[in-house]
C-alpha cells in the first residue's frame, strides 16, 4: 500500500522521521538512515540530561525554600527626643508625650546616684512600643556622657553609663586689654566660658570691676575638646598668666596622685583664698567704705561700713566664702538681707536683695561662689545695687583693702613633683609667647615688604 505524506520541502530530516514511523525505510539509502539514526540518539541523550538537571534544580529549590522559611523583617522603633526646659522632670516629659506613667516610676526606681536630677538644656531621647511603653531611654548630659535605661522582659529597667573619651588638644592664646577682658579676649577667639573661668581663677587677687587697666595683658594655654575630629567644647585651663598694673600673677593646674586638681602659683600656694574679692562679677562700684558718708535717702551723715555694687535687678550674688547662713530675711534699712558666718572670726553681709536663692536659708551651709540671692532695691535704696559688708571679729573692714587670708599650700609630699611640673609648664607658656612674637614680627615684615 502506498501512503502519501505532505511535508515541508526544506524538512528532509522531518521527512525521513515521518517515513520511518510509517515503515517506509526501504525508500531511503542505508547511509542516510544510519546517519539519521546516530543524530536521533545524540538528541535523545541531550534532552535526557537537560531534563535531569532541571529536575535537580527544582528539587534543590524546593529543599532550600522548605528548610529556611521567610521571616518578617522587624522595623526598629524610631527615636524621639526633646530638650529639657526649666521646671521639666521625667514625669512631665512622659505626660507631655503620652508615655506610660508606670514606666516613669520604674525608671526612677532604678536611678543610680541621682542621675535623674535633670537640668535645662539636656537632651532626652527614647524609643517606645505601640502601647506607649518606653523600651529605651537616653539622657545626654553632655556630648561625652549619656545615661541609658533599657527595659527588661519583666518591665524593670537596667541602667548603664555611656561615656566617650574626647581628644584634648592644647591651645595657646594671648590678649592685651584695651576695653575689657571679655571684648579683647573674644577678639582673640578665646571662648567666653574660658574667659569666665579665667576671671574666677584670678578673682581672689584681682577685682575685675576695679583693678583692670588699659595695657594689662594675659596669656594662657587651655584645652579644646574634639570627638571624631569635630570640636565639641573646651576643657581646663592648664596654665594662665595675668599682668595687672605691672604685677605678674601665674596660675598652674596640678593634679595630685589621687586625681584631685587645684590651681597653684609657682611657689605652690593655692590660688583659692578663703574669700572672693568680689560678690558680683564685673559690677560697678557705686559707693566705697566711708565712715563719714552722707546717706542718700536719710540726707544726713552716717558711716557707710560696706561697699555698694551697682547692677541690674536680678543679677546673681555669690557668697564670697564657705560658711553658714545665720540670717536670711527682712532687716530694717537693709531690706532683704543675708548674713553668713565664716568660721569663728569672719562674717559677710549682703543687703537690698530683690529675692533669695533657695540655698539661702537660715542654718544651711554655703559654698564659696554659690548664688545666695539677686540684686534689688529693697529697704533704704535709691536704685538696684548690692550693699556688701565684711566683718572681722565683729569689726567692719574695707573689703577692697583688707588682705584676704590664703588657703592651704600644696602638701609636702607633693612639693617636689609640683615644682618640676610648674617649671615645665612655665617654660611651655614662655615658648608659646616667644613663637607668637616671632610670627607677629614675620607678618609685619611681610606687610612692609609688600608695601614697598
Amino acid at each position: 500500500m502506498l501512503y502519501t505524506v505532505h511535508l515541508r520541502k526544506d524538512s528532509y530530516l522531518g521527512t525521513i522521521i515521518t517515513m520511518a514511523v510509517l515503515g517506509q525505510w526501504r525508500y531511503f539509502p542505508k547511509t542516510h538512515i544510519a546517519a539519521i539514526s546516530f543524530l536521533i540518539i545524540i538528541i535523545i541523550i541531550a534532552f535526557g540530561k537537560q531534563s535531569t538537571t532541571q529536575q535537580k534544580r527544582e528539587v534543590q529549590t524546593l529543599t532550600v525554600n522548605s528548610a529556611i522559611p521567610e521571616l518578617p523583617i522587624e522595623k526598629p522603633e524610631p527615636w524621639q527626643q526633646t530638650e529639657l526646659k526649666p521646671g521639666d522632670n521625667l514625669s512631665r516629659i512622659f505626660t507631655r508625650y503620652s508615655l506610660s506613667a508606670a514606666d516613669a516610676l520604674a525608671i526612677a526606681s532604678s536611678d543610680p546616684k541621682r542621675v535623674l536630677n535633670l537640668q535645662p538644656g539636656q537632651i532626652i531621647k527614647w524609643q517606645s512600643s505601640d502601647s506607649n511603653n518606653v523600651t529605651r531611654l537616653r539622657i545626654e548630659t553632655s556630648p561625652l556622657i549619656a545615661h541609658v535605661f533599657e527595659r527588661d522582659i519583666d518591665g524593670s529597667y537596667e541602667y548603664r553609663l555611656d561615656e566617650k573619651v574626647a581628644d584634648r588638644r592644647p591651645k595657646f592664646a594671648h590678649a592685651t586689654i584695651n576695653s575689657s577682658l571679655f571684648l579683647d579676649g573674644a577678639k582673640q577667639d578665646i571662648p567666653q566660658s574660658t574667659l569666665i573661668e579665667l576671671a574666677g581663677l584670678f578673682g581672689w587677687d584681682i577685682d575685675f570691676a576695679l583693678d583692670i587697666r588699659q595695657g594689662d595683658e594675659f596669656s594662657l594655654i587651655y584645652e579644646e575638646l574634639y570627638l571624631e575630629g569635630e570640636r565639641i567644647g573646651f576643657g581646663n585651663i592648664l596654665i594662665a598668666q595675668f599682668i595687672n598694673r605691672g604685677d605678674e600673677i601665674t596660675a598652674i593646674r596640678y593634679e595630685d596622685g589621687n586625681g584631685d586638681a587645684q590651681y597653684y602659683d609657682p611657689s605652690g600656694h593655692s590660688m583659692r583664698k578663703e574669700f572672693l574679692r568680689n560678690p558680683i562679677d564685673f559690677a560697678r562700684i557705686s559707693s566705697r567704705f566711708n565712715l563719714k558718708r552722707k546717706h542718700p535717702v536719710l540726707n544726713k551723715f552716717r558711716a557707710h561700713r560696706g561697699t555698694d555694687y551697682a547692677a541690674p535687678t536680678g543679677t546673681p550674688i555669690k557668697s564670697t566664702g564657705d560658711g553658714k547662713v545665720i540670717f536670711a530675711g527682712r532687716k530694717g534699712g537693709f531690706g532683704n538681707c543675708v548674713i553668713i558666718q565664716h568660721g569663728s572670726r569672719y562674717q559677710t553681709l549682703y543687703a537690698h536683695l530683690s529675692k533669695f536663692n533657695r540655698s539661702a536659708r537660715k542654718g544651711r551651709r554655703i559654698k564659696q561662689g554659690q548664688v545666695i540671692g539677686y540684686v534689688g532695691s529693697t529697704g533704704l535704696a535709691t536704685g538696684p545695687h548690692l550693699h556688701f559688708e565684711f566683718r572681722v571679729d565683729g569689726v567692719h573692714r574695707d573689703s577692697l583693702r583688707i588682705k584676704l587670708p590664703k588657703s592651704r599650700s600644696i602638701s609636702k609630699d607633693q612639693r617636689s613633683a609640683y615644682k618640676a611640673e610648674a617649671e615645665r609648664m612655665i617654660e611651655w607658656l614662655e615658648s608659646q609667647k616667644a613663637e607668637q612674637v616671632s610670627r607677629s614680627s614675620l607678618e609685619l615684615s611681610s606687610v612692609s615688604t609688600t608695601n614697598l
